[in-house]
């Protein structure tokens, strides 16, 4: 036993933080283009303006990925590079270039998986209230089904929203992503519903204007939890705080408020209850669109809290060990996440998982032989594939994992700080250098994870 014949191995990427070429193809702004323009607002003043310079390259990006055994790319579209203001004429130079580079995939045999939104929010529609304009609902389901019509042909695996907990929570609650609003909690529910219908209306869209079918599914993030033991307390404790609602101040970072609707049909009663006083109106009607049905679920995950029942039979955090290891931006390494986190999800809502991120942050440098020797992502990466085929094998249904991110790149207000991908980039030259661990990753892929 192990992973399924047919899993899907991966790698994943987004359009602002690969493509570069901001201001060719006639694209419009997006929030992005903007906000990397104000001062200390982006590390060191970086910008995504050429990127990994993708564009230009994506050809031979292609290839490396095929001479890595990738099956499956998880690419996001950038909305402003193919409808300019969001709403209007469709742009044929934006929209050529995605053609192009689903046809070099599909000719390469690698599976596109398309990402419709990956923050990439046109300026115009900005100008018009962005996500707190109802209308961007709309808007939204245009964009997805002209998507759909287009490329459906080709690429079967279409993901809405990526991240909601993160462009609404850090974009306007804490203010450090575009556009770098902290704006009242009544305003952030109120984008966040109209997020959630966007999400069903672009459901609905890529159904009516899809050529075949397709899967459609939903990739949200937020941190898993794993029980302290095997008891049946630690693992109810560790469940009950994974599905957990927070407190208003840090209301976005949770699974259920942006998950339960797509999946059950109903916000969670608890936070309906927690943010009464902040919250929209929310009608049956709206359920229904935000619920329509999606086929697959994705999420990103990277680290998650130990969790045990407390005497008093109360769940309580487990202190992490002294020096606990972490990776480059000091984020914990919880491999265990990557077993409960997909078992709670798929108790939960019954759908197929896809991990559609996963990855680490480490100081990567060329060495004196012109290698790049990144031991600690492949024991990262090993020890959390290791926990995702523990719980395929006990009856999880996870037919894919993306591997984040292919290559470096420009990592939002990181700025190129960060090095997240199997092949290291060099922004001077453009020189892609494949690392120590994409030559395991190829092998891992060969050999399904059964080497692990």
């Amino acid at each position: 036993m192990g992973f399924r014949e047919d899993f899907l191995w991966g790698v994943a990427t987004s359009a602002y933080q690969i493509e570069g070429a901001q201001n060719k193809l006639n694209k419009g702004l997006s929030i992005w283009d903007v906000y990397v323009r104000e001062n200390n607002k982006i590390y060191d003043g970086h910008t995504g303006d050429i990127a990994c310079n993708h564009i230009q390259t994506y050809k031979e990006d292609v290839k490396m990925m095929k001479d890595m055994g990738i099956k499956s790319y998880r690419f996001s579209i950038d909305w402003s590079r193919v409808i300019p203001d969001g709403y209007g004429n469709v742009n044929e130079e934006g929209m050529a270039f995605y053609d192009s580079l689903i046809n070099e995939l599909v000719k390469a045999q690698i599976e596109p998986c398309i990402t419709l939104y990956h923050w990439e929010l046109p300026y115009e529609i900005y100008k018009k209230g962005g996500w707190l304009n109802e209308d961007i609902v709309q808007w939204f389901g245009r964009y997805a089904g002209i998507i759909a019509e287009r490329f459906s042909d080709r690429v079967k695996f279409f993901f809405t929203m990526n991240e909601p907990q993160c462009f609404i929570g850090l974009g306007y609650l804490n203010g450090v992503h575009a556009p770098g609003l902290k704006v009242n909690l009544r305003d952030t529910f109120e984008m966040a519903h109209n997020v959630m219908k966007a999400h069903g209306r672009a459901v609905q869209m890529i159904r009516e204007k899809s050529k075949r079918d397709v899967l459609v599914g939903y990739a949200p993030t937020c941190g898993m939890t794993y029980p302290y033991s095997n008891s049946k307390e630690d693992i109810e404790a560790t469940r009950k705080v994974m599905f957990s609602i927070p407190e208003a101040d840090n209301w976005t970072w949770n699974i259920s408020w942006w998950s339960d609707p797509v999946m059950l049909g109903k916000y969670p009663e608890e936070g309906l209850m927690k943010y009464e006083q902040y919250l929209p109106k929310i009608t049956e009607e709206d359920m229904k669109l935000i619920s329509e049905p999606i086929d697959i679920y994705g999420q990103n995950i990277y680290n998650g809290r130990c969790i045990r029942m407390g005497e008093d039979g109360r769940p309580v955090d487990v202190k992490r060990k002294d020096g606990y290891a972490r990776t480059a931006n000091n984020w914990p390494v919880t491999p265990e996440c990557l077993y409960w986190g997909p078992k709670f999800l798929y108790e939960r809502y019954k759908k197929p998982i896809y991990i559609t991120e996963n990855g680490m942050s480490a100081h990567d440098v060329i060495s004196k032989d012109s290698h790049v020797h990144d031991d600690a992502r492949i024991e990262f990466t090993r020890k959390y594939l290791s926990e995702l085929k523990k719980a395929s094998e006990d009856g999880v249904d996870i037919r894919g994992y993306f591997h984040w991110s292919l290559m470096d790149n420009f990592e939002w207000d990181k700025g190129y700080s960060e090095r997240f991908g199997l092949v290291y980039v060099d922004y001077e030259t453009q020189q892609r250098v494949l690392k120590d661990s994409a030559y395991w990753y190829k092998d891992v892929i060969k050999n399904n994870g059964n080497n692990l």
